[in-house]
């Protein structure tokens, strides 16, 4: 049976009509070969499993389990659903050669992919927001989408403090099945703090990272590998010049499962004395957690500058 986007390959009145029931931008983005701004669209920190779709026919796109968080400021995928999907061509618009990247049954300009991806395939489709609906995964049998549920699996998630954010979520951004990052506070008793009650000591808050990742491609372990080489998990209520208990070495976690693996974890790296003393890290089952400001959200790729962390190699 013949689905719903077929009918847009080659019917320009029935693609006229839905794109007359666009928005401005999109039609900029989608007919006209537009970029939207990074950091400023709707998609770019999207952290619901769903799928995306064309925006004009409908048409399944990319999933939510190919999405990680580049840097970039658009949303960012490993792969297509389908390479069937896809419709790639030579853009040489900025004299520069670029892939284009166009939906195939309605022929919607979506972005481009490029070779600096995470994975085997080392690709990163670059997609502009505005190209795209995003189908959560609850929605999908009523949108018509129920033969895609069964795509999905678990996601894990834990909170990393280690000092200044800014740094933390920059290297942890780079781990292959790390779906996504968001920087915000935790473990204090001030409901829906602010930077600047953060930065006073009076919250009991640390500066964390919230790590969602697909525990298929990438293990809690190899995770908090990140984290114990990131800082120095010695130090009590500071990291280098950072001082306040707000920088304070921490791992909190949502189960007992994840406990116990973050404690041994620490034991490990303890026994491995990268440090001649034990680290003072913080590890306990917590889950209330406040997104920090957005213009601390991936800051180092919104900003430049040297970053704050350095990765030890171990």
């Amino acid at each position: 049976m013949k689905k719903k986007w077929q009918d847009y390959r080659d019917n320009e009145e029935l693609k006229a009509e839905r794109v007359g029931q666009l928005s401005d931008r999109q039609i900029e983005i989608t007919q006209k070969e537009g970029t939207e701004p990074p950091f400023q669209n709707e998609f770019w920190n999207n952290q619901k499993q769903g799928l995306y779709v064309d925006i004009v026919s409908g048409e399944p796109l990319f999933s939510s389990l190919d999405q990680y968080d580049a840097g970039c400021g658009w949303p960012s995928f490993t792969r297509p659903m389908s390479e069937a999907k896809i419709v790639e061509k030579e853009d040489y618009k900025l004299r520069l050669p670029r892939t284009e990247v166009r939906s195939f049954w309605a022929d919607s300009h979506l972005g481009h992919v490029f070779n600096d991806g995470p994975g085997e395939e080392g690709l990163r489709y670059c997609i502009n927001s505005a190209a795209l609906e995003f189908i959560p995964l609850e929605e999908l049998e009523s949108r018509g989408l129920g033969e895609f549920v069964g795509l999905f699996k678990r996601v894990d998630h834990v909170y990393l403090g280690a000092g200044c954010f800014w740094g933390v979520q920059y290297w942890l951004g780079k781990l292959p099945g790390v779906l996504s990052t968001v920087v915000g506070y935790m473990g204090g008793h001030t409901p829906n703090p602010t930077y600047r009650e953060i930065c006073s000591g009076e919250t009991g808050h640390v500066e964390v990272v919230k790590v969602i990742f697909d525990p298929e491609r990438v293990s809690l372990e190899k995770v908090l590998d990140i984290f114990w080489r990131v800082h120095n998990p010695t130090q009590v209520d500071r990291q280098g010049v950072d001082i306040g208990t707000q920088y304070r070495s921490a791992i909190y976690v949502t189960s007992e499962e994840a406990l116990k693996i973050a404690k041994e974890d620490r034991d490990r790296f303890d026994a491995s004395q990268v440090f001649p003393v034990p680290s003072v890290t913080e590890i306990r089952i917590l889950d209330k957690f406040f997104p920090g400001e957005d213009y601390h959200q991936h800051y180092f790729h919104k900003n430049g500058g040297p970053i704050c962390h350095q990765l030890r190699e171990r």
